[in-house]
């Protein structure tokens, strides 16, 4: 196969993104039909579908020899990520913060090539907020983006926002942290253990970490932490088109993408089990370190 054209695959991806925000805006969230897949906190609204639909039939229009896995269209234990060029597509990552109305909800549009995130496209479109990158390219935040130019058109920005200044120790550290929705079982339990250790004061043996935030999605984390407003960002649980589309973002703000589970330096985009940190000139790789401590002995395993 040819070289991927990254540039193309990223206008175009944009094109659908802002299509899909419009989408998005134009339910009601009280009025639209919902289900749930694993649990009460695992929804699939009727929107969530309606947009894959759309997604997929623009991007097969535009690069019919690409594959593509979708949210609304996974099977467990069929659908594989190979080797070929892949759009990894959720249409609406955050649900149950769009079901709510709560305006922390986007589209998150990957390309992989070679099993690794190459172009990223995430849209907020209650915030008006694009995230994007391609590999090689850097990666950028733009505000007010669907506007036209002279209409209160925000700056394009590269990321990260405040340059790579150098990381703390999890004292000091923001970290985004997701439930996820498996509430039962070893895998919760080793959330509930951390989750608990991060917050407990260092001298009963706790991080004392500076502060805990969730997003609720986990390409909005992604980015955050791409943007530097976050320091970390750690899930167990969550699926490759939650993440591959930020990913890319975050690798070319100079972030790194490693495993969730302690000492994984390498992971891979549908391991189900991640650990971002942002971009910095130094401390990186102490305060991965640092984390997976507080995790210990324990590991997080998902099935596909």
């Amino acid at each position: 196969m040819a070289a991927v054209d990254l540039q193309a695959v990223h206008d175009t991806l944009v094109s659908v993104a802002f299509e899909a925000g419009r989408m998005i805006l134009a339910a009601n969230p009280s009025s639209i039909s919902t289900d749930t897949k694993m649990n009460a906190v695992d929804i699939v609204t009727e929107t969530d579908q309606a947009v894959e639909r759309m997604v997929t039939a623009r991007l097969r229009a535009a690069h019919p020899s690409f594959a593509f896995v979708g949210e609304e269209t996974y099977q467990p234990g069929v659908t594989r990520i190979t080797s070929s060029p892949t759009f990894i597509v959720d249409p609406i990552d955050g649900t149950t913060n769009f079901v709510h109305g709560f305006p922390n909800a986007c589209i998150s549009l990957g390309l992989v090539v070679d099993r690794v995130p190459s172009v990223g496209v995430v849209y907020n479109p209650f915030q008006d907020l694009l995230f994007t990158g391609v590999r090689g390219a850097g990666s950028y935040m733009h505000r007010n983006a669907s506007l036209e130019d002279g209409k209160g058109k925000g700056e394009r920005v590269k990321l990260p926002l405040g340059g790579d200044r150098p990381l703390g120790d999890l004292s000091s550290a923001l970290v985004s942290i997701e439930w996820g929705s498996q509430r039962d079982g070893e895998n919760f339990e080793v959330k509930a253990r951390t989750f608990r250790k991060l917050a407990a004061a260092k001298e009963s043996g706790g991080g004392m970490i500076g502060g805990m935030r969730s997003l609720g999605s986990a390409a909005l984390n992604l980015c955050a932490c791409a943007a530097g407003q976050l320091d970390m960002y750690w899930e167990g649980g969550c699926y490759a088109w939650d993440v591959a589309a930020g990913w890319c973002i975050l690798s070319e703000a100079g972030g790194q993408m490693v495993s969730g589970n302690p000492g994984g330096w390498e992971t891979e985009v549908d391991s189900r089990v991640y650990l971002a940190v942002r971009g910095a000139s130094a401390g990186q790789k102490e305060l991965v370190e640092e984390f997976w401590g507080v995790i210990g002995d324990g590991e997080m395993d998902y099935k596909h």
